[in-house]
């Protein structure tokens, strides 16, 4: 019986889980204070915009508008395979371009109308119909745009309507 006691006192004690658990805690709250710090703005990555926000607050919205141009695309009526519920897709967007490259871009526009065109006929209609897609085909098609313009033309694809009937 003496034996017996005596393993039971010898056996070790468990560590304490709570530096631990505390730990865990306080680098979820710390990392999510992070995150909101930079996606609200209150931190920028550059360390510019401080700068930016007091030198450029006279003239920043001219500039702006002068850096840019939008070119808008001809609606798009894309007729869709049978077996699903719509039947016509309507596409219509913009391209927010260098205001240097306008005129460059606005001649390729049959260029860029036939990418599209040919890309939205070629998307499966299961795509199309989730919402969840519309990111993604966005990027699939900004980057045949800019394809077609050449590199650095076309900043972005803005799409103003995108409409299943």
């Amino acid at each position: 019986m003496a034996d017996l006691e005596e393993n039971q006192t010898d056996a070790p004690k468990k560590k304490s889980k709570l530096p631990l658990m505390i730990g865990v805690v306080l680098a979820l709250i710390l990392g999510g204070g992070g995150f909101f710090a930079m996606y609200s703005g209150m931190l920028s990555a550059g360390g510019h915009k401080e700068e930016q926000a007091d030198h450029g607050s006279d003239h920043g919205a001219d500039s702006l508008s002068d850096d840019i141009a939008f070119v808008p695309l001809d609606p798009l009526i894309i007729s869709l395979p049978p077996g699903g519920t719509n039947r016509h897709l309507r596409f219509k967007a913009q391209l927010e371009v260098d205001a240097a490259h306008h005129h460059d871009v606005t001649l390729l526009m049959p260029r860029v109308l036939d990418v599209l065109n040919g890309y939205l006929r070629a998307v499966d209609l299961a795509d199309i119909e989730q919402a969840s897609s519309l990111v993604r085909l966005r990027a699939q098609m900004l980057r045949r745009i800019q394809i077609v313009t050449g590199e650095g033309r076309v900043r972005d694809l803005l799409i103003t309507e995108f409409v299943l009937n």
